[in-house]
């Protein structure tokens, strides 16, 4: 049986050099005697999980043995943990003793089923947060922050310091995101995979294929934005942009979204954007990896007009095939794009259609951010640079932690 071939740290050579790749292989030589676990909430739906995906087998190959577990909880922990998602991004939140003790009892079960003596555990986002209350410290514990901690609802913040400042570190995707905490906080931007599925080189007939599995119309130039379906996303604004800008320029819009199983907001709002679908404006939910990967290498313009976002892969994704991006001025997406460089920021619908409208009459503007896109995507948001991060911490550690043979 022949299997799919998994990239290791020399197929990014092309990308980033062989002295990049002999600088990271030395680092890990000096790590793998370690064993590491990554915690958190899905195995699919979102930038946490094909973050993981990719990461941690990456890291194996490169001879550290790195586990990955999700946690599993009832509709009512998850439904509770994304109104705590929501409330650290700035929504309010009805902070209850009914609330907290679905939340830790859900999270002790957990900790009793997953034997966590690694040597060092790092847990993504708030849901399994408290998990390292349950646990004797064998080695350094890290909390991965991805969300957008702007103004986060402050009761619930209190609560959750308590675990927070069980950790031996902190890392948080960007130093705008910082916090008052007397856990050490680090700072490592998100970054994709060149490999995966998602983004890996497609032919013209391998798109054209998938566009038509799904009925997609190609004789208009595509507008697209892939995300969760998530209200900080605003699909709204989107198709709002999208209709004001079709007035001057005929295109198509294809929101494609997914629902990962610690979301249970998901389903609620696909159905109501279902309600706005017509014959040129396309509302897909699937898990197709490839169908994203056709869909940002053919679209004319990709969109991320988010509200609120943590950091915000799709961008990078969409960059490294060239295509130029229309995104929210918030969270991550500025360090993503420079404005009227290899893509816009906007901070309306209106901002967003105009920019529409620039690209779709500009073909040589297309051409010109899409490459300068890309340039950027190579030079510093590759996976190669998370693990080296990641690396750096671990040893980082070495001498301030005995770790047990």
């Amino acid at each position: 049986m022949e299997f799919h071939k998994i990239a290791n740290i020399h197929n990014y050579e092309p990308l980033i050099g062989s002295e990049a790749v002999d600088r990271i292989l030395s680092k890990a030589h000096r790590l793998n005697d370690l064993h590491i676990v990554h915690i958190n909430s899905t195995f699919y739906g979102g930038g946490v999980s094909e973050i993981l995906s990719s990461l941690t087998l990456l890291m194996n190959s490169l001879g550290i043995k790195t586990g990955w577990r999700v946690i599993s909880g009832s509709p009512d922990f998850f439904a509770i943990t994304k109104k705590m998602h929501n409330a650290l991004q700035g929504s309010d939140y009805h902070f209850t003793r009914r609330k907290v003790q679905v939340f830790e009892e859900v999270i002790h079960e957990n900790a009793i089923r997953m034997h966590l003596n690694h040597d060092m555990v790092v847990v993504h986002d708030p849901q399994p947060l408290p998990i390292v209350a349950h646990n004797r410290k064998r080695g350094p514990w890290i909390w991965r922050c991805h969300l957008q901690l702007h103004d986060p609802h402050p009761q619930l913040w209190e609560y959750l310091q308590n675990y927070i400042q069980m950790y031996d570190a902190v890392i948080m995707s960007l130093p705008e995101y910082r916090q008052k905490l007397n856990t050490p906080q680090v700072f490592f931007m998100p970054a994709i995979d060149p490999f995966s599925q998602k983004n890996r080189e497609l032919s013209d007939p391998e798109i054209d294929e998938r566009l038509s599995h799904y009925n997609i119309p190609v004789d208009l130039p595509i507008l697209v934005q892939i995300s969760r379906f998530d209200r900080w996303k605003d699909p709204e604004g989107v198709i709002q942009a999208f209709k004001i800008a079709r007035k001057e320029m005929p295109c198509t819009l294809v929101l494609l979204g997914s629902m990962a199983t610690d979301d249970p907001e998901g389903a609620q709002i696909y159905e109501s954007l279902l309600k706005c679908q017509e014959e040129r404006l396309l509302i897909l939910s699937s898990q197709d990896s490839a169908l994203v990967n056709a869909l940002q290498r053919r679209a004319a313009v990709v969109l991320q007009k988010s509200l609120r976002e943590g950091f915000g892969l799709t961008v990078a994704e969409a960059m490294l095939k060239g295509t130029p991006v229309i995104g929210g001025r918030v969270g991550g997406i500025p360090h993503q794009i420079d404005d009227n460089v290899n893509g816009f920021l906007v901070s309306s619908p209106e901002e967003a259609a105009a920019r529409i409208v620039q690209l779709l009459k500009d073909d040589r503007l297309r051409e010109e951010m899409g490459r300068k896109a890309r340039d950027s995507v190579l030079k510093s948001f590759l996976l190669s640079r998370l693990v080296e991060q990641y690396l750096d911490l671990f040893s980082s550690f070495r001498s301030n932690f005995s770790l047990i043979s």
